[in-house]
């Protein structure tokens, strides 16, 4: 078989640990002699699962009491929509530093009165946007924690006088967070902690029931928090391959280690990027996610780009092409991501500088 780095944003790389115990489970499901998608979300084996995916999340983030872990679905997308029905009532506030960010605030002001507290579109979103102050009557203040498409992150946990929301999708247990600063965290499980299908919810309990609309009963947190996210049948396979993936992060030494090791990753692939002459980052320094490092073509070498894109297929690297909105290279390197494949991405890029120089 071909060797294969792999750095595509989302679906992405995925602990080898946890995709066998996938495929085994496609096979027979804890013995049952039956395929994991073909199990019952309401026999005891599958709710051993879910009660184990749940301890993991609270364990592994520890998260306080009074908060409840969910798995939906309908993709952090939909989420855009649940935050703002289930909380906003008279004003809410949002930073918005990418794509997905503005499409998080379209969707509030599509129920209410959403305003941007601070943008960094000025500059197609290459920074987060800093000196702001975050008024005290907002419902709630959003914030997207990295940036899949331009290549930022915000790198602590903000104090916020209001409660903050947090799109984390694409950095979510790639580092150790405080929960508690957070009234409401989601994502989608296709970065870091699973595979397309379903989404995580970390809730506050007690910043639910406070506003005044109806809202649909699929759309009420409430209803999932007491159906402990089975009130429709969840997406079983999805959830499955989460816990396996949880269970590779303990392993590893829980999130200290994880982000040692993604702080060293990110840092190989940079410096990279800043020594070699052909290549140049696009996101402000004191900003550059760890997740997600994006760079194009230095000035004089952009007629290289297609000529790179194939030299570094050639070597067996994987979804390198950047976002169709921004052009140029993008290689994501979440918690599964090896170091050997940053390594083989710098030693391609070092190639590619010895053939034009």
């Amino acid at each position: 078989m071909k060797k294969a780095y792999n750095f595509n944003a989302g679906p992405c790389v995925l602990p080898r640990e946890a995709v066998n115990a996938a495929i085994e489970a496609l096979k027979d499901f804890k013995g049952t002699g039956i395929s994991v998608i073909e199990v019952s979300h309401r026999s005891k084996e599958w709710e051993a699962v879910m009660d184990e995916c749940r301890s993991l999340w609270k364990e592994i983030l520890n998260i306080p009491d009074g908060y409840s872990v969910l798995f939906l679905g309908g993709g952090a997308s939909l989420q855009f929509l649940y935050v703002a029905m289930n909380l906003l009532e008279n004003k809410a506030g949002y930073l918005e530093t990418g794509v997905w960010a503005k499409k998080a605030l379209k969707e509030a002001k599509g129920i209410g009165n959403a305003v941007a507290i601070a943008s960094s579109a000025d500059t197609t979103y290459n920074y987060i946007p800093k000196g702001y102050e975050i008024p005290t009557d907002l419902d709630y203040f959003h914030i997207t924690t990295n940036n899949t498409i331009y290549g930022t992150e915000i790198h602590e946990d903000m104090d916020c006088p209001v409660n903050l929301v947090a799109d984390m999708s694409s950095d979510i247990m790639s580092r150790p967070v405080d929960v508690s600063k957070y009234a409401l965290i989601y994502g989608g499980a296709q970065k870091n902690v699973g595979p397309a299908g379903t989404v995580f919810v970390i809730v506050k309990d007690e910043i639910l029931g406070k506003v005044s609309r109806y809202i649909p009963t699929m759309l009420d947190y409430r209803t999932h928090i007491e159906g402990e996210s089975m009130f429709n049948t969840p997406p079983v396979f999805s959830i499955f391959v989460m816990n396996e993936t949880l269970k590779w992060v303990k392993a590893q030494g829980g999130l200290e280690k994880v982000y040692e090791m993604n702080k060293e990753k990110a840092a190989l692939l940079y410096n990279e990027i800043d020594r070699n002459p052909l290549f140049r980052g696009t996101a402000a320094k004191e900003d550059r996610s760890l997740m997600n490092i994006c760079f194009v073509m230095a000035e004089g070498y952009e007629h290289l780009q297609d000529e790179f894109f194939a030299f570094a297929k050639e070597r067996g690297m994987v979804g390198i092409k950047g976002h169709r909105s921004v052009g140029g290279f993008r290689a994501s390197t979440y918690n599964a991501c090896p170091k050997e494949a940053v390594e083989a991405l710098v030693a391609c890029m070092q190639e590619f500088e010895q053939l034009h120089k």
